[in-house]
């Protein structure tokens, strides 16, 4: 990242999410361990952060480890687990020096006592920062999400501090795990796949998706700045026609 914050710029997304698919498959094409590719991807990860701050996009949200990855084979989850807080270790410092603020998203219930309690020391060791927000998702999904906001509501019209009659579309979005962000205005899936896979499903209603056939290791800075120059090209209308966008309605 910069070492100092970079203005917003015109036709820039100001939160971008991230898929970060195919780590894998990269591996295995080179006759690699899968592990291989996943230690790959987190450097990738790291360089489009930096990258991204430079663009000056404010927020970046990473998909590192959805709920659905924990069916994946028991010593696979083990390397990611450990990749997880060797990154924390490795990372926090050049966040903290250059103004990131680390935030995690998901059900932490799942995941173990060492790593969650290197989390939260990331985050509270980051919190004071405000030149770029990065928020990694770990052990989440977008149902997860619905879901836990849905228990919030229900406790509060129980214990009597909500009217379920006046619950609203605010009142759930500010229970989701990234209540009070700005959605995604971009969203960057690699490796070819054209899904969201229960990323972000309330977050993503209106944002600009892009697809890429790039495997993420191989995803650097010059293809988020071509993800970046199509976003600019869309006209984004939220609802509305082009001709209410052209007089300002």
């Amino acid at each position: 990242m910069n070492d100092t914050a970079s203005p917003p710029q015109a036709g820039v997304p100001r939160h971008l999410a991230v898929i970060m698919d195919g780590n894998g498959r990269w591996a295995e094409r080179r006759g690699l361990p899968r592990s291989a590719g996943h230690r790959a991807g987190a450097r990738a990860a790291r360089a489009i952060v930096e990258h991204a701050g430079k663009r000056g996009i404010r927020t970046v949200t990473l998909f590192a480890f959805s709920s659905e990855n924990w069916s994946r084979p028991a010593e696979e989850v083990g390397v990611l687990m450990r990749l997880f807080i060797e990154a924390l270790q490795r990372q926090v410092r050049d966040l903290e020096a250059n103004g990131a603020r680390l935030r995690f998203i998901g059900d932490r219930s799942r995941l173990s006592a060492g790593l969650v309690e290197s989390m939260r020391a990331a985050e509270e060791r980051t919190a004071s920062n405000d030149r770029l927000e990065l928020f990694i998702a770990i052990s989440y999904g977008g149902r997860w999400d619905l879901a836990q906001a849905a228990r919030q509501l229900a406790r509060d019209a129980r214990d009597g501090r909500l009217d379920p009659e006046t619950i609203d579309e605010e009142d759930l979005g500010g229970r989701l795990a990234l209540a009070g962000v700005p959605d995604p205005d971009l969203f960057i899936r690699t490796g070819g796949e054209h899904r969201i896979s229960n990323f972000l499903l309330w977050n993503l209603a209106y944002t600009e998706l892009y697809f890429c056939d790039t495997l993420w290791p191989d995803f650097g800075a010059a293809g988020l700045d071509e993800a970046i120059a199509q976003f600019a090209t869309r006209e984004r209308r939220f609802g509305k026609t082009p001709g209410q966008l052209r007089s300002g309605g």
